[in-house]
């Protein structure tokens, strides 16, 4: 482990026991306590980076007080093009920032545009409740506008200062303003969450050491034969994945133990967005909660769903939340995949400026396509054993087409990812192109066959 992971998961570690104690803790004490926690945390990890984040939070609040209306769209903007300048700071003879500072920038974009889009619906639904004399209809909406000291004490919050998981503004005050913490669950789900840590952290440690990502770099590497460089991306994108399962899982417990994201069951909580009903528990009655708004991880579903689209939603749940709610609906174009790659296109952006993410990212749309045109032309038609094995296909493919686009996604490089996509031959969009070129060709005999029955059918009345 390097020592940036070591120190991240000294602060999982730490947040997860803190946690606990804040559940004791008044709604403007637990405020002021997060805040400088969250501060700690950021200046001794950042340092004097720390004005980064700082410069993004004013920014945001200010574009907020001058023109509400337009703030979504500013926000994004404005975030988004202080990130360039966050990775490029260099250029203008600024250090470069430590790893943390990243961290904390990304999630604290995510933050700054999901909260100038909840205060843009708090000022539209109070217009039309004005109005129309109708309550609003948002669920679990901001009930006024926040204060620059409520904007700078989400934004430092120490649970997920670092590694998410992303939560709204709404989600921090529901937190907040909870009447009985003590009596929400805490020990039991957080241990559950935190059962599998050890053995995806014992995994990670074990598979990394044997199949080190700096060897693919190597010349030694692709002499190697093409079924063995083939079987490297599969090794390397597990342990990408217990990587992730470990930090995440703790993050979620970090959440948990602090009773963050804690709502009744009957709310339908959605990873990131929180409540999708409206709920009024009866205090009579025993009520089960659950922290659904907080989970940014489904490890069975990641790894055994059958569609690529449907492994995008049990990974990083809650950026994909954020995602789907402010970037994919705001896509300009209509159809799925073209929505999907212009979506993808965003997340890539987000995570970075190199080539590798956007060669993997873009490759998304691609697999989308391919196994859209396959379960239309080939799966629709085949018997309920038939399909059975095509879902099986189907899952095979989809696990590699990841194993193959994590490669870039670790590599970063133009050069290294394509030095080793071109060792095994490109084989993910070879297949890819193969399956959209089977299924149009496939669709195209279905439409002559269905003409020619209609015609039989126009005849055989006729006469």
């Amino acid at each position: 482990m390097s020592p940036e992971e070591i120190v991240y998961l000294e602060i999982l570690a730490a947040s997860i026991l803190v946690g606990f104690l804040f559940r004791y803790l008044s709604p403007s004490v637990k405020r002021v306590a997060a805040l400088l926690l969250g501060l700690t945390i950021t200046i001794a990890t950042c340092g004097i980076h720390t004005l980064h984040s700082l410069f993004t939070v004013l920014g945001t609040w200010l574009l907020i007080k001058i023109n509400w209306r337009s703030a979504p769209s500013l926000s994004l903007g404005w975030t988004f093009l202080y990130l360039l300048f966050f990775r490029l700071v260099t250029w203008f003879g600024l250090p470069d920032p430590t790893p943390f500072a990243n961290a904390i920038q990304l999630l604290l974009t995510l933050k700054m545009v999901s909260l100038a889009n909840e205060v843009h619906s708090y000022h539209s639904e109070k217009k039309k409740e004005v109005s129309s004399f109708t309550k609003s209809t948002v669920v679990r909406g901001l009930s006024q506008e926040p204060s620059l000291y409520d904007i700078i004490a989400y934004s430092y919050c120490y649970v997920g200062i670092m590694t998410g998981p992303f939560l709204r503004y709404q989600t921090y005050m529901d937190w907040l303003q909870q009447s009985s913490p003590l009596s929400l669950p805490g020990i039991a789900p957080c241990i559950q969450r935190l059962q599998m840590v050890p053995v995806y952290g014992a995994l990670f440690l074990a598979v990394n050491y044997v199949f080190p990502l700096s060897y693919v770099r190597t010349e030694e590497f692709l002499e190697q034969n093409y079924f063995y460089r083939f079987f490297y991306m599969i090794a390397i994108f597990f342990v990408f994945r217990m990587r992730f399962y470990a930090a995440w899982c703790g993050a979620e417990a970090g959440c948990i133990s602090a009773g963050l994201g804690c709502y009744p069951k009957e709310a339908l909580s959605k990873p990131g967005g929180g409540p999708t009903v409206k709920y009024n528990p009866d205090p009579d009655t025993a009520v089960e909660y659950d922290f659904k708004t907080i989970q940014n991880i489904d490890c069975y579903n990641s790894d055994f769903c059958v569609k690529v689209r449907h492994g995008m939603r049990y990974w990083n749940m809650t950026v994909q939340w954020w995602l789907h709610h402010y970037i994919y609906p705001n896509a300009p174009f209509r159809t799925y995949a073209l929505r999907a790659g212009w979506t993808m296109l965003i997340s890539a952006y987000w995570h970075g400026l190199h080539a590798g993410y956007y060669l993997s990212f873009l490759t998304i749309p691609l697999c989308i396509a391919a196994e859209t045109a396959m379960e239309a032309s080939v799966r629709a038609r085949l018997g309920p054993k038939g399909q059975s094995i095509f879902d099986w296909v189907h899952w095979f493919l989809k696990m590699r087409a990841y194993d193959y686009m994590c490669m870039g996604f670790v590599l970063l490089k133009a050069s290294d990812t394509i030095n080793y996509w071109s060792s095994i031959y490109f084989i993910i969009q070879i297949v890819a192109f193969v399956c959209i070129g089977v299924g149009q060709i496939m669709k195209g005999g279905r439409k002559d066959r269905s003409a020619g029955e209609k015609e039989n059918v126009t005849r055989g009345k006729a006469e």
